[in-house]
């Protein structure tokens, strides 16, 4: 079925040309040159970065592309909610996998003066709308493996929305937010859990093994909260706050589902995908995802079928030595075996003065 695969011409006409270590993208009549494919630090690389740009700007020239925007709107919300907790005025913000701009749209005036948005489409990042009162500047870069174009402790507050999951270097691109953050200066981010889209996951691997004898991957690796506990530990990090929201958006079958996420641009773009999913396999993992999770609704007679979305909300801040710090550990001369001697002991220590009271 041409609805569920991976690449789908979009409306508009969209080409890519490979030259040298660039993409050039034709949409339309404009064209946009981007640097791609860096390899990480660990030379180790999970993710196809062009094909997530191409899925990008297919998305982003959907004429439908607003119906799409539902999961990430609330979660940017959410990400700007926790800035405006900051209890100070920021001037410089930087949202990196900025979209169609689902944080810096609900910045005020009263909490940031300046806002630089990153993303990896420019064909998103056109369409994200200016904040009010707040100075907007657009970045269309790759921030996998690249160097932040920002001077050492200039940056107030740096956010980021559901952008992260597809970094191959995940540690090289905090440790390049914890250099341009100021001291005592915030990172807020929100990422996909390890939890998302576990329903989907497990349906489209059974449904792979009865019918065609073994099954590839089709939904991205995510991280655990103590891995992502740990990379914020790792790269200077202190103070640090995480928090979980499970989500669950519920569908008729399994193919609004995989509509859904191609209009997100949130299509798998692993090294190792199956570019295609026979139609045979397809109606099995419906058939599979409706006996191990559908729910009955409207009395029993219709059954839906729930997506878990599992989001990690997490804040940073800097070192800064204007921050509070732990007390040193205390070390007892009392056992607690003592207690009923607590009276002796102290008059013994001279900590206090018992008296007798008098008898009635």
């Amino acid at each position: 079925m041409k609805m569920l695969r991976s690449f789908l011409t979009c409306s508009k006409c969209c080409q890519l040309q490979k030259i040298n270590s660039s993409l050039v993208f034709t949409v339309g009549s404009s064209v946009r040159t981007l640097s791609t494919g860096r390899v990480s630090q660990s030379g180790i690389n999970v993710f196809d970065r062009r094909a997530k740009l191409l899925q990008k700007e297919r998305a982003a020239a959907s004429p439908d592309v607003d119906n799409y925007d539902f999961m990430k709107e609330e979660v940017g919300y959410r990400v700007s909610d926790r800035v405006l907790d900051v209890a100070r005025k920021m001037e410089l913000a930087v949202d990196v996998g900025s979209g169609r701009g689902w944080v810096t749209r609900h910045m005020t005036d009263h909490s940031v003066g300046r806002v630089v948005a990153i993303e990896l489409s420019q064909g998103l990042l056109d369409q994200a709308p200016d904040p009010e009162g707040v100075s907007m500047e657009r970045l269309a870069m790759d921030i996998d493996g690249a160097e932040l174009p920002f001077s050492d402790n200039s940056v107030d507050v740096v956010t980021s929305c559901l952008a992260m999951h597809w970094v191959n270097d995940l540690p090289g691109v905090f440790r390049e937010i914890n250099r341009i953050l100021k001291p005592d200066g915030v990172f807020i981010g929100a990422m996909f859990g390890g939890e998302t889209l576990m329903e989907l996951r497990t349906s489209l691997q059974l449904a792979e093994l009865e019918r065609e004898g073994g099954f590839a991957p089709h939904v991205s690796p995510f991280v655990e909260v103590k891995d992502l506990g740990g990379l914020l530990n790792s790269n200077n990090f202190t103070l640090l706050t995480i928090d979980t929201d499970d989500l669950k958006v519920r569908y008729p079958s399994i193919f609004p589902l995989m509509r859904d996420l191609k209009g997100m641009g949130e299509n798998n773009a692993a090294l190792n995908r199956k570019l295609h999913l026979h139609r045979e396999t397809m109606l099995a993992a419906n058939a599979i995802y409706s006996d191990l999770y559908g729910e009955s609704v409207g009395g029993g007679e219709e059954i839906v079928l729930p997506a878990s979305f599992q989001v990690y909300y997490w804040i940073g801040w800097k070192p800064d030595p204007s921050q509070p710090r732990a007390l040193k550990p205390q070390k007892s001369d009392f056992s607690l075996k003592d207690l009923h001697k607590l009276d002796e002991v102290a008059e013994q220590k001279g900590f206090t003065d018992i008296t007798e009271e008098p008898k009635k």
